[in-house]
């Protein structure tokens, strides 16, 4: 045990090494040696919340003062006035403040603030108004492989192989091997505790694969948020607002006559009343309902890596008035208890918008109108299914 526990010691102070490694080494400009300001320190951090055309693993000074930076570059796919253009994201050289221009097929590409712009006929570089915004160039449609699309594809391709390889199991064994039991009890409890109770039981299978693919998607990338890679991918407004809008969808197709009809005229009510509180009810079905999807996983894992880098910058921020040692052993340790805690949220998030869409779902489907248990005085016995009608 004591061996363990060691290991186990070592290895966190490892991935928090690494972790403050990859998330300070280097600055946005190629001519700054560090990031060691607060102004540079808070500018970084909003820099690395967001998507990138390139994966950045660290950089290093070298003994001649150049700046050189380790990673590899993603496929840049971009639609421009003159058509496609595609090349790769080295071509900018790491430049993200528009100085590094890139012709292709004749047209001028610039990469601002991790964005990239087309430059307008006969400007040879990229001029910036008093608040940093471009004025003699546009924004491209933009195709890239870029860090976060990256990835979603690693992720999806990680769980097709795994639960394709535990389907497989099930064909030949009752009770799966290796990494399948780690996977059977998640994938239990999401169908009994999550979709069972909130679909009910005539209607759960139909959406318990969705449901499936949604919570360990969310909960690997969350998990992959945490390792020293950069990736941030469930922290990016749009991938959760895919996720969302999925939901959004299959609760919309799904939803029954009932459904329908409490939320367009609701039974039980003035007549007069019944307008005001089916655009309440649509309002809360197609915006308020997504949006809080959305809204929730994304504000969640961005404030968590917004939180754990903030920590990681007391080693440069405070190292003046508590040193070198205290300051890093200050950030380090401080760093450390908030990365596990975000290991429990990197779970709870997960479980949370799982738990959201099974219910909405479950309230789309909703019988009320089925046979009903009764007690001994032949009394309706409320169950499951009126209890979800009851939220619609």
């Amino acid at each position: 045990m004591k061996k363990v526990s060691k290991t186990l010691k070592t290895v966190a102070l490892l991935f928090i090494l690494c972790f403050s490694l990859q998330g300070f080494a280097s600055s946005d400009k190629d001519q700054n040696p560090a990031v060691d300001t607060k102004e540079e320190v808070d500018a970084y951090i909003l820099h690395h919340i967001k998507d990138a055309h390139d994966f950045h693993l660290f950089s290093y000074t070298a003994s001649n003062g150049e700046r050189n930076h380790i990673g590899f570059p993603l496929p840049v796919i971009v639609w421009t006035n003159n058509g496609l253009a595609t090349f790769m994201s080295s071509a900018f050289h790491h430049d993200d403040e528009g100085e590094v221009v890139v012709e292709r097929n004749g047209s001028r590409l610039v990469k601002l603030h991790s964005k990239i712009y087309e430059l307008e006929a006969g400007a040879s570089k990229v001029e910036l108004d008093e608040a940093n915004h471009a004025t003699n160039a546009h924004k491209v449609l933009d195709f890239s492989i870029t860090k976060s699309v990256m990835g979603i594809l690693f992720v999806g391709l990680f769980m097709l192989i795994v639960f394709s390889a535990l389907a497989r199991q099930y064909t030949n064994k009752k009770v799966p091997t290796g990494f399948g039991r780690v996977l059977e009890p998640l994938v239990i409890y999401v169908r009994d505790e999550i979709a069972l109770p909130n679909i009910g039981e005539k209607k759960y299978r139909k959406f318990t694969g969705y449901l499936l693919t949604v919570f360990f998607f969310i909960w690997i990338l969350n998990l992959l948020g945490l390792t020293p890679f950069g990736f941030n991918v469930t922290g990016q407004l749009a991938v959760t607002a895919a996720l969302a809008i999925f939901t959004l969808v299959i609760y919309t197709v799904s939803g029954n006559k009932d459904y329908w009809m409490h939320m367009l005229w609701m039974p039980g009510v003035p007549v007069l009343i019944r307008p005001v509180l089916a655009i309440i009810e649509l309002a809360g079905a197609f915006i308020i309902k997504p949006f809080s999807l959305l809204v929730r996983l994304f504000a969640n894992i961005s404030a968590g890596h917004i939180v754990v880098m903030s920590l990681i910058a007391i080693m440069f921020t405070l190292k003046k008035s508590l040193g070198v040692v205290g300051a890093t052993g200050l950030s380090l340790v401080l760093a450390f208890f908030i990365t596990l805690i975000e290991v429990l949220v990197a779970f709870l998030q997960a479980y949370i918008f799982t738990m959201l869409s099974a219910l909405f779902i479950g309230m789309a489907v909703a019988e009320h109108d089925h046979d009903h248990a009764h007690d001994v005085k032949g009394h309706d016995v409320p169950d499951a299914e009126d209890v979800r009608g009851d939220f619609i």
